[in-house]
């Protein structure tokens, strides 16, 4: 079977068995590792695998036809993608420089396309967010100051990390790029007294945000507009984007980023909130370009930084998260398990198998293939924010729920 004879020299670590669809049974151990045994029902799976397998091991998952007889979904995935990323055979090589060839055409994203994208992603059911995200539907990774926060917990530390970024003073004007579901907005109005502008393209993140705004009694410091960055105009004293730069896409980040400089006011400051990867340029999973983020990408440094310099904005900070985000999604993966039942009854059991799939894959490209969570901490003005970090962290202090502020001096 040359899938077997393709996976033989990569499996070094763990134990798949493989049940094909004749029902022979193959067994490539590795070692200590994780362990799972797996059923292919579709002979075409055969082939299938081996010339496409990051599209077609989560596709088959999803549609049945590749079930999982022993172990789960983590220790399957754990297993392919730590001795993927470990041990990349020849022909493995070949299919991601393939596909690094087209990334640029799949990340072009105009205006109209770009909407399309979100609201396949962000414009699903409205209680599928309310059963796996934290109280405040926190989108993006969460901020761990201690193994013992919870989601809730580490999701407020999150907000309020970034207010310390952001310098910000009673009656400044903010613009939100990518203003989700409205929480980071709301938190900065009502915590610092400014007035915030958010922007989404999600119809149903919009309406979310502008319910959320008014039961808060803040309609009219904190208002949020179905608009794309490109088509903002005025001048804003600070501007902040979390978890909406991997929509941007590598052909725009000149525009963008050309665009925030002239929107930050000449003494503003920004804080770009971003997920990365420590490795170098890449490319996104095929699987989850097609199902879970058309047009998404997770940019190296190296693409970013570059881009800043031309555009000439200061870089004042830069911060790298690691397993920040793996924890924020294995408490994610948790409550999505808890609430099963309740997510088939919104859609179906193939959907419920295409999110779990997002869910560990997401995880485990955290934990085993170097990705990572960049804040970076930009200025029009070399002296716009103080020459040293001490202020954010006095800030954090001077901000923090008694029982947080408690347990961060005992950790």
């Amino acid at each position: 079977m040359l899938l077997v004879s393709m996976l033989s020299p990569v499996v070094r670590t763990g134990r798949l068995t493989i049940i094909d669809a004749a029902g022979n049974r193959h067994v490539l151990d590795g070692g200590p590792g994780p362990s799972a045994t797996i059923r292919l029902c579709d002979p075409s799976l055969h082939w299938k695998l081996v010339l496409r397998p990051r599209l077609y091991v989560p596709e088959a998952y999803m549609d049945g036809t590749l079930t999982i007889e022993e172990g789960s979904l983590y220790d399957f995935l754990e297993l392919l993608v730590s001795n993927d990323t470990a041990h990349p055979n020849e022909l493995m090589r070949l299919g991601r420089a393939a596909a690094r060839l087209g990334r640029r055409m799949y990340q072009l994203n105009p205006v109209w396309r770009a909407r399309r994208n979100v609201a396949h992603h962000y414009d699903l059911s409205d209680q599928l967010y309310e059963l796996f995200l934290d109280r405040d539907r926190q989108y993006s990774c969460a901020y761990f100051r201690t193994p013992e926060d919870d989601l809730d917990t580490a999701q407020e530390n999150k907000k309020r990390h970034i207010g310390a970024k952001l310098l910000l003073r009673p009656g400044q004007k903010v613009l939100d790029i990518g203003s989700g579901w409205g929480g980071l907005a709301l938190y900065l109005a009502g915590e610092c007294d400014v007035e915030v502008t958010g922007l989404t393209l999600s119809e149903e993140q919009l309406k979310v945000a502008q319910r959320r705004a008014a039961v808060a009694g803040l309609a009219d410091r904190v208002r949020f507009h179905l608009r794309d960055y490109r088509q903002e105009t005025g001048t804003y004293d600070r501007i902040v984007s979390v978890g909406m730069f991997e929509h941007v896409g590598v052909n725009h980040y000149q525009a963008f980023f050309a665009k925030l400089k002239a929107l930050l006011a000449p003494d503003g400051v920004a804080l770009l909130h971003s997920i990365g990867r420590m490795d170098g340029p890449g490319m996104t999973n095929p699987w989850l370009r097609k199902y879970i983020f058309p047009g998404g990408y997770s940019p190296a440094l190296s693409e970013v930084v570059p881009v800043v310099e031309r555009t000439r904005l200061w870089i004042a900070d830069i911060e790298i998260l690691r397993l920040h985000y793996a924890e924020t999604l294995r408490q994610w993966r948790r409550r999505f398990e808890q609430n099963r039942d309740r997510i088939r009854a919104l859609y179906d059991e193939r959907f419920c198998r295409m999110w779990e799939t997002y869910l560990v894959g997401s995880e485990l490209a955290f934990r085993h293939a170097g990705h990572l969570v960049f804040q970076m901490q930009l200025a029009n003005s070399i002296d716009a924010v103080p020459l040293t970090r001490d202020y954010m962290f006095d800030w954090e202090r001077a901000h923090a729920a008694p029982e947080a502020d408690a347990a961060g001096r005992a950790a």
